[in-house]
């Protein structure tokens, strides 16, 4: 046994995948019957959870450490490798569509308004979560039923080439770029390196003669489009026909008027913010494209709940909170704080996280945001984190290095009656606070 698995290719690798339950890459929650795909990460080598996963029932565990290796183990060179090579061979043997949505803001609001809407013609699988990495596309792929027909697949990147390895596997045969703007710099050098990281998607489109669907009214995004893609669909013109949205006058939630094959609607979201208007605006385009009817798509629309603290209202017994702590940068923040000014409410509180990978444009960034914050009308302003901590002392706010202190602040001298807007990076868990407001 031990020699077979040693010489195993992925093509024999795949028909184990076929016999098995899928895979796993966490020993603690692998189900009887996955593989389990020994991984290494920053500080763990997950060749010393194999014999834990098999001990939980899997099938078998994936190794890449000959020290590690059993009768019930496949030794490989590289199980990161393997991981992606048995994806991409298992994408090949699904055959279908797959739609691949990248950005810098937006991308997982529109991904799962588009997983709502395209469900209404299609079995769909989609991305869950932020499994959008070198690890999370292969894991999505992998978990998709048999009688899919079609995959929505988010792609996340902090680096360059990182997109087009994820193309490599889900062979994208359409592409969303939400919109390109500053986040991860730090892993990119420049807002440059930005630009050409997210256009790794419609140059692999442009590879397999795929379809970009595109926000015309975004001059980068066109610009690129006619400098790169081969077919392009704009947002304005998803089926040949003229298709208008308009956004309405609205105190929280954001609301839409369509007009479209001289038929007007009104679209009323569960979504907060103007700066969610183009994520709805990319859904509709987009299931209008793929042939869903309008009832439907604005039947999905309307019935989709933000979660993950994207963007939601959360009504407390003490106040109104305005959830969208999930991740955060320059650009997103700033349009956050830009849509809470226009919101027509009493007592308003902002309370900020840092904004994390920002690598040597971190303290600029963060000063030039103290300068929306100082123009808004907020009654009051508290800055969680190391960097808001530093850049804000000559703000006149009150600022915490860590949110453990804002907690202790807020358990001494609660907050009710305000509506409060609660924006940072995941990296800063603002999401601990929610229970003390």
């Amino acid at each position: 046994m031990r020699h077979f698995f040693t010489s195993m290719k992925t093509e024999q690798l795949f028909k184990l995948f076929k016999e098995s339950t899928g895979v796993s890459t966490d020993s603690r929650t692998v189900k009887k019957g996955q593989i389990f795909f020994a991984l290494w990460g920053d500080n763990y080598n997950g060749n010393k959870f194999a014999s834990e996963a098999l001990a939980h029932g899997a099938k078998c565990a994936v190794v890449d450490d000959p020290l590690f290796e059993t009768e019930s183990t496949i030794l490989v060179d590289d199980c990161l490798f393997e991981l992606q090579a048995l994806a991409s061979h298992y994408r090949k043997e699904l055959n279908v569509p797959v739609l691949a949505i990248t950005g810098t803001n937006g991308k997982t609001t529109t991904k799962e308004l588009l997983a709502a809407i395209l469900s209404k013609k299609f079995k769909i699988h989609y991305t869950q979560g932020n499994l959008n990495n070198h690890i999370g596309v292969p894991l999505t792929i992998l978990s998709a039923p048999a009688d899919t027909e079609m995959l929505i697949i988010e792609m996340g990147a902090s680096h360059l080439s990182e997109i087009r390895t994820l193309c490599l596997i889900a062979k994208p045969d359409y592409g969303i770029i939400t919109n390109i703007g500053t986040a991860h710099i730090e892993g990119f050098g420049s807002v440059d390196g930005v630009v050409k990281a997210k256009t790794e998607l419609y140059e692999h489109l442009r590879r397999v003669n795929g379809i970009a669907l595109y926000n015309e009214k975004d001059p980068l995004l066109t610009e690129k489009i006619f400098r790169i893609v081969n077919r392009a669909v704009p947002f304005s013109d998803p089926t040949g026909i003229d298709l208008i949205l308009e956004q309405m006058p609205s105190d929280f939630n954001l609301r839409i008027s369509i007009t479209y094959l001289h038929h007007s609607y009104d679209l009323n979201t569960n979504l907060f913010g103007s700066y969610n208007f183009e994520n709805v605006r990319a859904a509709v385009a987009t299931g209008l494209f793929l042939g869903v009817e309008m009832k439907d798509i604005i039947e999905s629309v309307e019935k989709y709940q933000p979660a993950n603290n994207r963007s939601q209202i959360k009504n407390t017994k003490n106040n109104t909170l305005i959830c969208d702590s999930y991740n955060a940068n320059p650009t997103s923040m700033s349009l956050a704080l830009e849509s809470f000014s226009a919101i027509k409410a009493d007592h308003k509180i902002v309370i900020l996280g840092d904004m994390l990978e920002l690598g040597d444009k971190s303290e600029e960034e963060h000063l030039k945001m103290l300068k929306v914050v100082q123009s808004l009308n907020a009654e009051k302003v508290f800055l969680v984190g190391p960097v808001f901590h530093k850049t804000s002392s000559k703000s006149g706010f009150k600022a915490f290095d860590k949110v453990n202190k804002l907690m202790e602040f807020l358990k001494s001298e609660p907050l009710k009656g305000n509506t409060i807007l609660i924006k940072g990076s995941r990296g800063i868990r603002l999401e601990k606070i929610y229970d003390l407001l």
